[in-house]
């Protein structure tokens, strides 16, 4: 791949013979960079093509955001409706046409990310979940914004997702974690939530939980098939 709506790095797939190709998209947290979550390639299981995308929004040299937000005296945050929009627009793009570009199914695709950027694979899993087969989903939150464009139930039927969280993470509260277990418990998609005894950080141990998960999800789909 030379060209997608939002720029990219890329570690290409290397599946066992007969074995088919997996795409894992990551997204970083606000203020970094495609560099960032592009580090976590060298575990991903090989089957997985890996793209690490950067935010369309810059904020400085080398930091960009998925949207600006700003938080008020009483901790609420007020995101900037407009960018939101436009961000989770191109994801779905870069997401589909990499998709068609290197020959994956939706059914063999992840979302993932960190932060604001669990916040956009969360979303995309929410309202556009024909589109991939899981989420991965680390230290983030739910959109109250757009709730109203959130899929029916029916449509998470033989979806998953990772959702993950640190016990003391004080950029994100652990509230918000139990409002992702929460609202996605009630669907009817597999969901895997744990808490790690840390801050807003990918912890060494969830790290490793998070691409075991991957690695089993791949192997369910190859029983299933």
């Amino acid at each position: 791949m030379t060209s997608l709506p939002l720029g990219f790095l890329q570690r290409p797939a290397q599946p066992a013979p007969g074995q088919p190709a997996w795409l894992l998209v990551l997204m970083h947290g606000v203020g970094s960079n495609e560099q960032d979550l592009f580090g976590l390639a060298a575990y991903v299981p090989p089957q997985f093509h890996v793209l690490s995308l950067r935010a369309p929004f810059a904020l400085g040299q080398g930091a960009f955001a998925w949207f600006q937000f700003t938080v008020s005296a009483d901790g609420v945050r007020h995101i900037h409706a407009p960018q939101e929009q436009q961000a989770r627009a191109l994801v779905q793009q870069t997401l589909e046409q990499a998709a068609q570009q290197l020959g994956v199914a939706p059914e063999r695709v992840v979302l993932g990310g960190f932060s604001q950027g669990g916040i956009m694979a969360l979303s995309q899993l929410l309202t556009q979940p024909q589109t991939l087969r899981a989420a991965v989903i680390w230290h983030s939150r739910l959109l109250p914004e757009i709730a109203h464009l959130h899929a029916p139930a029916l449509a998470f039927e033989g979806k998953s997702a990772w959702v993950s969280h640190g016990s003391y993470d004080n950029v994100i509260p652990l509230t918000s974690a139990h409002a992702i277990r929460d609202k996605l418990g009630a669907l009817p998609l597999e969901l895997s939530y744990h808490e790690y005894a840390g801050a807003h950080e990918i912890r060494p141990e969830e790290l490793r939980a998070s691409m075991h998960w991957l690695q089993d999800l791949t192997e369910l789909e190859d029983d299933a098939a």
